[in-house]
């Protein structure tokens, strides 16, 4: 079978991914900020983060699991609690030139979808900090969903949702697990590394023009 190059390729929808593509998400900077690099190392170490930000993402309240995370590292209770008191803050700034694809997106009548690994309640923090969070045709947040990228039941849960052929469908994302994953699929993928290559891409496969932007 001819492959088709990936610049004739038709696409029926763009799926962003968020965190590091619409919005930096950077929680190790933020922290070395408010309680400097060695303390922030030394709770880093010591205490999984992540895997407590995982179940936020995988729809666990959050204000909930922070503060039992906090409680039950009596030493860093404070600085855990941070995560949710100060989580506005470690979710910031928005990657303009990102945003704009998006909107450029939309103005050509392209429907932009988002998949994001997100809480319910924090998307909801962000959405009214970032307005451009409601311009998404389908936002997938994963804590609604229950189950988090890079699962596999999270890809057919858009596809068979919004009923596109998943080799229409074309994802960017900062994560290569994530990538890797739509990919097997079949999706069509761009591996997030700066806002200008996501634009260039756009670009030169005609989706969108520098002007739109």
């Amino acid at each position: 079978m001819t492959k088709i190059p990936t610049a004739h390729r038709p696409v029926s929808a763009v799926v962003f991914d968020i965190g590091n593509v619409l919005i930096r998400w950077q929680p190790e900077e933020l922290y070395d900020q408010w309680i400097g690099p060695d303390r922030r190392r030394e709770m880093f170490d010591a205490v999984d983060l992540h895997a407590m930000n995982d179940r936020v993402d995988q729809g666990e309240g959050f204000r909930d699991i922070i503060y039992d995370t906090a409680d039950a590292y009596p030493a860093f209770r404070d600085e855990i609690r941070m995560w949710h008191d100060r989580w506005l803050d470690m979710a910031q700034p928005a990657i303009g030139l990102s945003v704009r694809t998006l909107h450029a997106l939309k103005s050509r009548g392209i429907p932009v979808f988002a998949l994001s690994n997100f809480g319910r309640e924090t998307f909801d923090l962000a959405k009214d900090k970032f307005s451009f969070l409601n311009d998404f045709d389908r936002p997938y947040i994963s804590g609604h969903m229950r189950v988090t990228k890079p699962a596999a039941r999270i890809y057919d849960m858009v596809e068979q949702d919004c009923g596109i052929s998943p080799e229409k469908l074309l994802f960017v994302d900062d994560r290569d697990e994530n990538i890797e994953a739509a990919g097997q699929r079949g999706w069509q993928t761009h591996h997030f590394t700066s806002a200008r290559i996501w634009a260039d891409h756009l670009i030169a496969r005609n989706l969108i023009d520098e002007v739109d932007l």
